[in-house]
């Protein structure tokens, strides 16, 4: 029998109620979800709007740069020293190749290319997006442009793409002054970062040495980009806005080309380094460190093979010795021992040193030697630095004392940069007790004062210093700034702004002590005694001139070393100071003859060949020297040839 379960009996407005409870909840749950993405909505569109608008715009435009021209470099004649040649480099997309090794190899057939830009453009393919061009070649001969050309269809993916590369005309020439560019590294980009420069990242090339890196902020100019609208691939689809790039400024130099040139043939050959400065102004004329280099090998990457070949040469032809090197200055330094002694008032010119051959300090058996066996005699002022006597600077360096030589040598300029408008300059060293307490935990000793009066000990200088200093001397007793760069010029038709200079220093105190010492330079060339007069025989000009001879090995005992005779790498430093025309000097020069022997014999030749090139052949007809000049021995002319003593040997302690 079935039994009826009884059903309940449904409350319809219990349910009602529930579900009225319910669709409030959802209500309020719908109404708050809408409007939370309402909030998320408004914080996007209005709030982040700039931010997020910014990134769409980065995701559809990119920013490519545009290259601006470097600035050129000029001469002081207006000869071109760096300029931007048209060039073409073989690029390459990678996407569209289909076999690589294989489309390299038909290229060699072609095209002439070394392992290192097939190492480099391995290297480059690996970092890069499959799209972008990379370069392979970056100089193609007009020959190679033909071959491809003829079978281009043959190569697809293959651009032949013009561009400007810098070059350097005059190459070996002038690679120590005006340097070279070189492709920029990570070193290169975390030094514009730091300086906030971070835009010339974009550049391929940046200043790596010379008046290209002092001057890189001048001659780089200004990036340029235009805006390209991408998808979403980053492939490019069209230029929507173009701003174009600001020129570098030129560089209007104080160089002389003619006399540079000069400058090198002058050397014949031997390694050393020269200065030429105008003393009126501190402009640079001409400046060569041998042996040189060709800067154009750097451009577009030097190879592995080059840079080993240049880097390995025991000649050093990338190092500046200008700049960067530094050698005793031996018997050129007297004219300023000179000058500070008078300047302190413990000589006058007719001061007079008895030189018997041999110097010494009281209660010393030590020995401090003349060049000369037996000594000079009773010497005075003029003729101690025609002959180039030692034992008159033995005896005015301890008169001096090391600390007023410090002294009046810093205020010439010594032991500190120049100044020059090239990097890295060295300071040398100006000998004094607080140096050598620094340097050696020593004292200092009174012998050590007595050869740093003729150079000796632990002096070393700069041809810069050297040429600064005797610019001083030719000059009005004023120290200038050497410097290279006269005027720069904004791109063409612009005017040229000349660059500012410092204010010269004073350092001579009384004009006649400046003449006594012009004297004795004078009598040095000139005169019957001079130890440079073999130099000046036929000049039709007055020179003005010290030479000197820096020693690499020391004698033994009283023992007499002809540097002539000593192997090479152990010979003398020659050097040699002067300017010309003596009465109103135009042009001085500082230069070392590395291994030379001697100053007289090695460096007063070179230093002659320079004056010659800049002063130029005689007039029709001799001119008669003024007989009121400073030292006026007449100088020979080439139908009467002087009769001079043999060439002094400076300096030999």
């Amino acid at each position: 029998m079935r039994r009826w379960r009884a059903r309940p009996v449904r409350n319809a407005a219990a349910e009602g109620e529930q579900f009225r409870r319910r669709a409030l909840l959802a209500a309020v749950g719908v109404a708050s979800a809408l409007g939370a993405l309402a909030l998320g909505y408004g914080r996007l569109q209005i709030q982040q709007h700039e931010e997020y608008a910014t990134r769409s715009e980065e995701n559809r435009i990119r920013l490519d740069p545009i290259v601006p021209a470097r600035g050129l470099v000029y001469d002081r004649n207006g000869v071109l020293l760096a300029d931007n040649a048209p060039a073409y480099r073989l690029d390459i997309v990678p996407e569209r190749v289909e076999d690589m090794p294989q489309l390299l190899a038909a290229l060699r057939e072609r095209v002439a290319l070394s392992e290192d830009e097939l190492r480099r453009f391995d290297n480059a393919r690996k970092g890069s997006r499959r799209f972008k061009p990379i370069a392979l070649k970056l100089r193609l001969s007009e020959e190679e442009i033909a071959r491809l050309a003829v079978d281009r269809h043959r190569f697809p993916g293959v651009e032949v793409v013009p561009y400007l590369t810098r070059r350097y005309p005059f190459g070996e020439l002038t690679a120590h002054i005006v340097g070279y560019v070189g492709r920029i590294d990570q070193d290169d980009v975390d030094a514009l970062e730091a300086r906030g420069e971070s835009r010339f990242a974009a550049l391929p090339h940046i200043g790596k040495t010379g008046l290209e890196r002092y001057y890189e902020s001048r001659l780089r100019g200004d990036v340029g980009y235009q805006e390209v609208e991408t998808n979403v691939e980053n492939r490019p689809l069209r230029v929507l806005r173009r701003h174009d790039a600001k020129p570098g400024a030129d560089l209007h130099l104080s160089i002389d080309i003619a006399l540079q040139k000069a400058m090198v043939e002058a050397f014949e050959g031997k390694h050393g380094a020269a200065i030429a400065i105008d003393p009126k102004t501190g402009e640079i004329l001409a400046m060569v460190s041998l042996p040189s280099y060709d800067p154009n090998l750097f451009v577009g990457g030097i190879s592995f093979d080059d840079y080993r070949r240049l880097n390995e040469d025991v000649a050093r032809p990338l190092f500046n010795r200008n700049v960067l090197g530094g050698f005793p200055p031996g018997s050129t330094l007297k004219p300023f021992m000179a000058l500070a002694g008078l300047d302190e008032g413990l000589i006058t010119p007719e001061t007079t040193v008895f030189s018997s051959g041999a110097y010494r300090l009281p209660g010393q058996a030590r020995e401090y030697r003349d060049w000369r066996p037996g000594g000079h005699g009773t010497i005075n002022l003029r003729e101690s630095l025609a002959q180039s006597v030692n034992t008159y600077y033995f005896d005015l360096a301890m008169k001096l004392g090391i600390d007023r030589i410090s002294t009046d040598f810093d205020r010439m300029g010594f032991g500190k940069p120049t100044g020059i408008d090239l990097t890295g300059e060295a300071s040398g060293v100006l000998p004094s007790r607080e140096w050598k307490q620094r340097r050696f935990r020593q004292v200092w000793y009174p012998g050590e004062t007595v050869i740093a009066g003729i150079g000796q000990g632990y002096w070393v200088v700069t041809p810069l210093q050297l040429a600064q200093g005797t610019a001083m001397l030719a000059g009005d007793g004023q120290l200038r700034r050497p410097h290279l760069v006269r005027a720069t010029q904004a791109g063409f038709g612009a005017p040229r702004l000349p660059e500012p200079q410092p204010a010269p220093l004073p350092v001579v105190h009384d004009p006649a002590h400046l003449a006594a010492v012009r004297d004795g330079l004078v009598a040095t060339m000139h005169g019957p005694t001079g130890s440079g007069a073999r130099a000046a025989v036929g000049a039709h000009y007055l020179m003005a001139g010290k030479t000197g001879t820096a020693q690499r090995v020391s004698r033994q005992g009283t023992e007499r070393l002809d540097p002539n005779k000593l192997p090479y790498h152990l010979r003398h430093q020659a050097l040699f100071v002067g300017y010309a025309p003596a009465e109103a000097p135009t042009i001085a020069v500082a230069l070392v003859v590395e291994h030379g022997g001697s100053g007289s014999l090695a460096a007063a030749p070179v230093a002659r060949r320079i004056f010659d090139a800049w002063i130029g052949p005689p007039p029709a007809a001799p001119p008669t020297l003024p007989a009121e000049a400073p030292g006026a021995t007449a100088a020979p002319t080439p139908a009467e040839p002087a009769v001079l003593p043999p060439a002094a040997p400076e300096s030999r302690e």
